[in-house]
């Protein structure tokens, strides 16, 4: 259902209190204006702290620095009277206990009036006492077709026409962003250039970077990593290659659902983190890095509203990679005790949206220890596959020192004896061996020459692997992942 529908509901319904967290503040009083009259032609009267009641000239200044007489003022008008009131950042004075009690006498009067208030803040702070009478409505960024007028309204002002390429390349890269975001970047433009010209699509992309990057929820991460930098996981590089181009429109016309995720579990430094910037590079898609951590808020209803904030702009962003890092982490308090069930409710919405979401959001989530991952993470219809990313076979060490050292050395590789240091390393990770070239190196370079297979091997001798210093807890990943509870992202089993 879209923000109009589901306002005018409310509107129909006679819910009196109505909580809008949005940052977009004109944007959300024009759909509210077109709504009231669309719904009767109901009058709007907007309150902020500094100047009152401002759209009626018999109510002007009323409520000045005053959001007590803001609320009586609303008591005063006639039973009858088809009124919406729009308090901007009233979520200031929700604490104070005048406020929230006349907040809660009038949610009881209301109901039976057509009268409502609306709330709107850029974020959600609402006390307990009030969670039950406040209704939260989201207010999405605005779409591909908004984004668009916008960009041609612009346009007009310049006289400047462009070609449906370069719009469409402009509308994409301005999704998730806020309309007076849009405007700020491509006035920017015009007034540098006096047109808008293809490199202005980074001006947008970097304006898209620093609003992300203020929410303190997501990074936009750059994704420079590609397949060929993954050595061994054939099963799953076949798997991701096969869905390559699984976003186009090409597969929706052939009945194709949008891919929903990939859940990688296995031990530390086997590649998974790289394999999640290796699928943003490949699939050409903006790659987002999401901290479970960050969802959870000191104050009341804080967690939820940054989770629905991430789920929002996620979307807004779409198509995009969602990579969540270490996910068994952030959710490992799910019994949420100690936390008056927080955890619990971030838990339950980010579990529905990966259940129920429409949007190409593909998500890729990593864990370590599968143990404390609730079983609700891991039933079938929150992702597509559940891999198993294991210690590398001999043949898999084999290919990751070519990588490492194609990358360190492309015209000596042949100086190394690959197969006799695959050998010589058994149960090292892929990051356990990127290690160990960097202390060959280091040898090498204390010495004043080039680093050797010797050096390698004596770099190797120095560094004890995880699955030594873990091997009860990897045994038991190995043992979980046997008994096919995963599909195993490498084609052999790990030997020696």
């Amino acid at each position: 259902m879209s923000f109009r529908d589901e306002f005018e509901l409310l509107l129909r319904a006679c819910y009196p209190l109505i909580y809008i967290p949005t940052p977009e503040e004109e944007r959300v009083e024009r759909a509210i204006a077109a709504s009231a009259k669309r719904s009767g032609n109901r009058a709007v009267y907007i309150w902020d702290f500094v100047e009152g009641y401002q759209d009626n000239p018999n109510n002007a200044g009323l409520g000045r620095r005053n959001p007590l007489q803001a609320l009586e003022f609303i008591e005063q008008l006639p039973d009858a009277s088809p009124v919406i009131f729009i308090l901007r950042d009233f979520q200031r004075f929700l604490e104070d206990v005048s406020i929230s009690r006349k907040l809660r006498n009038l949610a009881r009067k209301l109901k039976s009036q057509p009268k409502n208030i609306v709330i709107i803040s850029p974020d959600i702070t609402i006390p307990p006492e009030l969670t039950e009478v406040f209704i939260i409505l989201d207010f999405p960024l605005p779409t591909g077709e908004e984004i668009k007028t916008e960009i041609q309204r612009l346009l007009g002002s310049t006289g400047q026409t462009l070609s449906e390429n370069l719009l469409d390349e402009l509308t994409r890269s301005a999704r998730g962003l806020s309309l007076e975001r849009i405007r700020r970047v491509l006035a920017r433009a015009i007034a540098a250039r006096g047109k808008i010209e293809l490199e202005d699509v980074e001006l947008v992309l970097e304006e898209k970077r620093q609003s992300i990057r203020q929410t303190q929820i997501l990074d936009f991460y750059p994704a420079r990593e590609q397949i060929s930098d993954i050595g061994g996981l054939d099963n799953l590089k076949e798997w991701l290659l096969r869905r390559g181009g699984a976003f186009s429109d090409k597969a929706r016309e052939y009945g194709l659902p949008h891919p929903r995720g990939l859940l990688l579990v296995g031990i530390q430094g086997t590649g998974k983190s790289l394999t999640a910037k290796a699928i943003a590079h490949h699939w050409h898609l903006p790659l987002l890095r999401l901290d479970v951590g960050r969802l959870f808020g000191g104050l009341v209803g804080e967690s939820e509203s940054r989770t629905r904030q991430m789920i929002t702009l996620a979307e807004a962003l779409s198509p995009c990679i969602l990579w969540i890092d270490e996910i068994d982490k952030g959710f490992a308090g799910f019994d949420g005790k100690g936390d008056s069930g927080t955890t619990s409710r971030v838990f339950g919405t980010f579990i529905n949206w990966l259940a129920e979401k429409r949007s190409p959001v593909f998500v890729v989530a990593t864990a370590n220890n599968i143990q404390t991952l609730p079983p609700e993470m891991l039933r079938k219809g929150r992702f597509d596959e559940i891999f198993f990313v294991g210690l590398p076979s001999q043949e898999e060490r084999k290919a990751i020192l070519a990588v490492h050292l194609l990358r360190l050395r492309p015209h000596n590789l042949q100086h190394y004896d690959l197969e006799r240091l695959a050998y010589e390393i058994p149960d090292f990770s892929g990051a356990e061996i990127e290690q160990t070239l960097i202390e060959a190196m280091h040898i090498g370079f204390s010495q004043n020459r080039d680093f050797s297979t010797d050096d390698i091997i004596e770099a190797a001798s120095q560094i004890i692997p995880l699955a030594r210093t873990a091997q009860e807890q990897i045994q038991f990943l190995q043992d979980w992942a046997a008994a096919g509870k995963a599909r195993l992202a490498s084609r052999t089993k790990p030997i020696g």
